[in-house]
């Protein structure tokens, strides 16, 4: 009942949070708990094996020696060589002057801070009425679920910085982009520069029209690239002439590590290459399937469904995506559980089963739990191996072309076929 100053009102509201409030906390801390424990029992099986090549190819450079000479053996896939940018190894080189525990562990906090506030700025787009307490509790619970999941794993153990660049596409798309900001796209291009895989986001935006955004980010994608090749103008020449193009660099495109549709078609012909033709062709057809939904989302206000869509077809149609790559399948499981909670009956148990059926698919993964050896060399044609090998690529093409594009949110005043401001309600 209300008093005729309001108190009892207020004290009811605080007396029905308390519990509410204490069952977040206990939700939140028993999740964590849970991954301190997995990983208590996991540990850190490659060793930060990926960081390991990253710095000891730039003090390998610092060194005087040709930075794409440095090779790292593997038993599995033989010698593997520093693959990234010339841009990207400018901006590596200064942790040849620190020492390389403290390199791993900073690159773990950061990894682990940006997992955080790139899952918080999902569930902030794809739920804009909750508010930033309730995407705040939704991150507390996710976040320990998201730490399990091969990709993640994979991210921290190997020791590797595609959430980096995952952040800054995200903070270009969900911050800079849609606030019409004059340095929006900068996160992109920086992104593209680096690695070339995240450049399809720059043909996102051309595709959708945000012409700002799109000449920032290729004017920065360029201008990071004409910097390295001023500055170390040999390794530059040799990275786009040579090395760019041996696939061989990184490893056998049939390990089932590649999830992509190029690793795909390498482990039904294993030993021997697959078609280039057919891969090509297939990656067409994808790269269209998954532009054209990006979109359908994009001018229906859904932006951030888009994006998510874009990032499946990266890893779909690049001939290399290893496990750590498929950050993508992230947003994707919020945006299909959001949908989930807005649908009833049947169809909220169909997509909550797949959501739960998508998740045990991420926690097992491909490499984490099963040893192929010998096999890998196999064509993986029976249909068991098939799957299990497989089973990371199938579900990107499963959610590319099922993931429910809904009905255009509504935006007063505002008639472009293309959104860029998501109307946020007040915090709670």
């Amino acid at each position: 009942m209300r008093n005729a100053g309001g108190t009892d009102i207020a004290i009811d509201d605080t007396v029905r949070r308390r519990p509410r409030t204490a069952r977040r906390i206990a939700t939140c801390a028993a999740l964590a708990l849970s991954a301190i424990l997995f990983y208590a029992w996991y540990g850190n099986r490659h060793d930060y094996f990926d960081l390991h090549i990253y710095y000891d190819a730039m003090t390998w450079w610092a060194d005087g020696h040709e930075l794409y000479d440095y090779a790292r053996p593997d038993e599995i896939q033989g010698a593997l060589y520093f693959t990234y940018t010339p841009f990207a190894a400018l901006l590596m080189l200064p942790m040849a002057a620190v020492p390389f525990p403290v390199v791993a562990v900073a690159l773990t906090a950061v990894t682990v801070a940006l997992l955080v506030w790139t899952t918080y700025r999902i569930h902030r787009d794809a739920r804009p009425a909750a508010g930033r307490a309730a995407s705040w509790w939704l991150t507390g619970a996710a976040v320990p679920l998201l730490l399990v999941i091969e990709p993640i794993r994979e991210n921290l153990t190997l020791g590797q910085i595609n959430i980096l660049l995952v952040a800054m596409v995200l903070f270009d798309f969900c911050h800079a982009v849609p606030r019409g900001r004059a340095y929006a796209g900068i996160g992109i291009g920086i992104a593209a520069a680096i690695k070339l895989v995240p450049a399809i986001f720059i043909v996102y935006l051309a595709v959708t029209r945000r012409w700002r955004p799109f000449a920032v980010s290729a004017a920065t994608a360029a201008g990071a690239t004409g910097l390295a090749a001023a500055v170390a103008p040999g390794e530059s020449w040799f990275y786009w002439t040579t090395a760019f193009w041996d696939t061989s660099r990184v490893g056998h495109t049939f390990y089932t590590a590649n999830q992509s549709i190029n690793g795909l078609l390498s482990r039904v012909t294993a030993p021997e290459p697959p078609s280039r033709l057919l891969w090509a062709a297939l990656a067409a057809t994808v790269a269209v399937i998954g532009l054209r939904r990006a979109v359908r989302a994009h001018r229906g206000g859904h932006d951030l469904l888009g994006v998510t869509l874009v990032g499946l077809t990266a890893g779909l149609v690049s001939p290399i995506t290893w496990p750590h790559h498929v950050y993508w399948f992230v947003p994707a499981l919020i945006l299909l559980a959001e949908h989930a909670h807005a649908v009833a009956g049947w169809r909220r148990r169909l997509l909550r089963g797949g959501l739960v059926a998508s998740y045990g698919v991420l926690f097992w993964g491909v490499v984490s739990f099963v040893t192929w050896g010998s096999r890998e060399a196999e064509p993986a044609t029976e249909p068991r191996d098939f799957l299990l090998r497989n089973s990371l690529v199938l579900g990107s093409f499963l959610l590319l072309v099922s993931l429910p594009v809904p009905a255009a949110r509504p935006a007063a005043g505002d008639r472009s076929p293309a959104p860029d401001r998501t109307p946020r309600s007040p915090a709670r």
